[in-house]
Parts: structure tokens; C-alpha cells; sequence
């Protein structure tokens, strides 16, 4: 903090295990920058030849990682979701619909941390100040300027290593160093360049998720469809029920033990009673289906 002169509430940025947003803040002699809190070895070779403040190279390893590291992420999730849908719309089962709302889940929480990255690249572009903020090698050339003073502190340790690195970048970020303080063309190009990059992995989600709305869509007609047919059915059912019952109250007043003057010596009127009524009944159904059908309740 000393080194640096930056708060102890910029250091909480940096913790791992608390919960902030993606960051990119500028301070007077440092960058506090959070994205994602990854950790990992990087290939430096070639620093040497780039011509940028050493500041924005590092920021561009930074950004570099993250956006290569939320883009094959990304890839990674299109992979398994794309396959997983197809088999889906295909076969409606609880396998298939737990694992599409895992993919689901994932893709919601891959889209906030690439929207967070997205929003802070897109703020920080749009306030020339800010961008500004971040020209630490700038700083430093002002502070100890022949203008400015000798008198300027030194928050670097004495060792010759960083010095003769800081030495170095500073010899090769000579002409960004001297430019115009309001300059911030050459960090607009670097940031717009991991802004686009990210905008395209934030692109694939969104294509992503409009997929997967329009497979919801699909199973849900597919669902409303198997539902109106099983209504179809229970009408079907219920108009026989009802045909049946008309039948068994005609058995059932015949079947009755009461003498009948008009029940004796009668015997072929059983076969009448039975032919009657199960025509009755047949016509009652085929009526209550036709009815159905005319008023639109069934499918034709």
C-alpha cells in the first residue's frame, strides 16, 4: 500500500474469496484491475520488442487470459448444449430435461461473469479520464520531469533488476510517454480490440440462450399437444360412460323381480328391448362426438 499509495479498500478488490465485480480502476501509481481473480503462468517472450508502456502490456496479458479463458468456455458449453437440445426435442424423458437445465444453469452464470467483463471494458472506453488514469508511465515521466521537479517520491525498491526493467519499458514507451497527456488512442485501440473479442463470446451466449428458449417453446407445444389429446380422450371416454349408463338403466328396469302382466309370454321382446337400446345408445355417442367435432372441442 505504501509502495503504491493505494487504499486498503482497493486491496479487498483482489481477494478471491470475497464477492466483487469485474474491475479496472486507476489510481496515481497503479492499476487495480479483477477480473475473473485467475491465476496461471503466461508466456512473456517478445515483451522486449513491444513497443507499449509496460502497463498496458501487462494489461493486455491480463485481458488476453480472460477473454481466451471465457471464450473456450463458452465453446465448451455450446459443445454440450447444442447436442443435448437436438436430443430433447427428439425424446421428451427426465434425463434429458435435468441435464439441459444444468446447461442452463452454467450458461446463466457464464453470461453475468462475461456481461461484468463486457460492462467494465465498455465503461472504461467510454470516459476518456479514466482511460487516461491508467497512463502510469506518463505519470511517472511528469512527476519526474525537469518541470515537475526532482522532489518527486520514489515508490520503487532500489534493486537493479526492476529498475533496469522499468528502465527499459520506459526507453521503449518513449514516444507514448512524451505524447499528449489527453492522448488515450493507443489504450482506446488496445481496450476495443478485447471489447470486441468479448462482445463476440457475449454474442454466442445470447445465440445460445435464444436456442435454448426456442426448444422450451417447441417442447411446450409438444406438451399442450399430448395434453389436448389426452382431454379428447377423457371426452371420448365420458360420452361412453354416459351411452353405457342409459343401456344398464334400461337392463336394470327390466331386470327387475316384479310381475309384469305384459312380461309373460312375451319372450322375443327381450331381443327387441336389447337391439333398441344398444342402437340408442350408438346414436348418442355418435351425436355427442359430431356435436364435438362441429363445435371445434375435438380434433377432426
Amino acid at each position: 500500500m505504501h509502495r503504491v499509495d493505494i487504499n486498503a479498500r482497493d486491496l479487498r478488490i483482489l481477494d478471491p474469496l470475497l464477492s466483487y465485480p469485474s474491475t479496472i480502476l486507476g489510481r496515481e501509481r497503479a492499476i487495480v484491475l479483477n477480473l475473473e481473480n485467475l491465476s496461471g503462468q503466461h508466456d512473456a517472450e517478445g515483451a522486449e520488442e513491444d513497443e507499449s508502456p509496460f502497463e498496458f502490456r501487462a494489461l493486455e496479458v491480463t485481458l488476453e487470459a480472460i477473454c481466451s479463458f471465457l471464450d473456450a468456455r463458452t465453446t465448451e458449453l455450446e459443445t454440450d448444449a447444442y447436442p443435448a437440445l437436438d436430443e430433447l426435442t427428439s425424446m421428451i424423458s427426465s434425463r434429458n430435461l435435468d441435464r439441459v437445465r444444468k446447461l442452463k444453469s452454467g450458461m446463466t452464470r457464464l453470461t453475468a461473469r462475461v456481461q461484468k467483463v463486457r460492462d467494465e471494458l465498455e465503461q472504461l472506453l467510454d470516459d476518456d479520464d479514466d482511460m487516461a488514469d491508467l497512463y502510469l508511465s506518463r505519470k511517472l515521466a511528469g512527476a519526474s520531469s525537469p518541470v515537475s521537479g526532482s522532489g518527486g517520491p520514489n515508490w520503487f525498491p532500489a534493486s537493479p533488476t526492476i529498475g533496469s526493467k522499468i528502465s527499459r519499458a520506459s526507453r521503449a514507451s518513449a514516444p507514448t510517454i512524451h505524447g499528449n497527456e489527453n492522448d488515450v488512442e493507443e489504450l482506446e485501440m488496445l481496450l476495443e480490440a478485447y471489447f470486441m473479442q468479448i462482445d463476440g463470446t457475449l454474442n454466442k451466449l445470447t445465440t445460445l440462450r435464444e436456442y435454448i428458449d426456442d426448444t422450451e417453446d417447441y417442447i411446450n407445444i409438444q406438451l399442450d399437444n399430448h395434453r389436448n389429446q389426452l382431454i379428447q380422450l377423457e371426452l371420448f371416454l365420458s360420452s361412453g360412460t354416459v351411452c353405457l349408463s342409459l343401456y344398464s338403466l334400461v337392463a336394470g328396469v327390466f331386470g327387475m323381480n316384479i310381475p309384469y302382466t305384459w312380461n309373460e309370454d312375451h319372450g322375443y321382446v327381450f331381443k327387441w328391448v336389447v337391439l333398441v337400446s344398444g342402437l340408442f345408445c350408438a346414436f348418442m355417442f355418435v351425436s355427442i362426438v359430431a356435436y364435438a367435432r362441429h363445435k371445434g372441442l375435438v380434433g377432426s
